[in-house]
């Protein structure tokens, strides 16, 4: 296993432009401390609801609950997810959006069964990993990331929920605004995560969403079109999102599983 890390991190980082490493005015040191002082900020609201049950507490409550037929669809993840709107990707559709801006998967975790399970859906679109690898909640590995996600699946599939696992995006540093994103991950893990979760998914019986293979340029970054801070997509970013999204929901929910 590590032999075959390390062959994929050398062919990963073959594909990085050396051209914007240099041109890059922060250094990485610098945007770790910025990320530690981000963490330090939000420490004491984590102390009192670490997983933020309470974010989603009062719209669960008022959410009905599934009509006979109703194909509901929830969305978990962080603040890709949470920045999405559904509603206008999804016109008319009973999709629900449980994404929360930073959250690692072990928030996630915590909180499948209040913002999953409860809602009774068919199916969950889980989109997370990235904020793992920057330890917004602290340092972890990718084998407990990897856990985390197991995890989740096994209580979606002990309650009859269908489980997308999507890819996580690219990154790219092609702006001013991206270089701080950039530098406080590793472009490795995020292939890494993702080569696990395909086999996974393949051997489990899920479906995963390929995100990254259509949003990634020749150098092995987010496409630049898709992205203006080179992590969070914009408008044309959520539009591929959203035609991928559809077609594998519309797979899951009539019995194909798999990509």
């Amino acid at each position: 296993m590590r032999v075959a890390r390390m062959t994929m991190k050398i062919a990963v980082l073959g594909c990085l432009s050396a051209s914007l490493w240099a041109q890059q005015a922060m250094t990485r040191e610098e945007a770790r401390r910025e990320l530690e002082k981000w963490r330090a900020s939000r420490a004491p609201e984590l102390m009192n609801d670490f997983a933020e049950l309470g974010r989603y507490r009062d719209a669960n409550a008022k959410l009905p609950p599934a009509a006979a037929g109703e194909k509901r669809v929830v969305f978990l993840g962080d603040s890709i997810t949470d920045g999405w709107r559904l509603a206008e990707s999804f016109p008319g559709k009973p999709y629900v959006n449980r994404g929360i801006s930073g959250q690692t998967t072990p928030q996630m975790l915590l909180r499948f069964r209040p913002d999953v399970i409860a809602l009774q859906p068919k199916a969950v679109v889980i989109l997370a990993g990235i904020n793992d690898m920057a330890g917004n909640t602290g340092p972890m590995s990718l084998e407990e990331t990897e856990a985390n996600y197991a995890s989740m699946a096994e209580l979606a599939h002990a309650n009859g929920i269908q489980v997308i696992f999507s890819s996580v995006l690219p990154m790219h540093n092609y702006t001013e605004k991206s270089v701080p994103y950039f530098l406080t991950h590793d472009p490795t893990q995020i292939v890494e995560v993702n080569r696990w979760l395909k086999q996974y998914c393949a051997a489990n019986g899920h479906f995963y969403l390929d995100y990254f293979s259509a949003m990634v340029d020749d150098k092995g970054l987010l496409k630049r079109e898709l992205a203006d801070d080179g992590l969070h997509p914009n408008e044309a970013g959520y539009k591929v999102m959203a035609g991928l999204a559809e077609a594998a929901i519309e797979k899951v929910l009539a019995g194909k599983r798999g990509k």
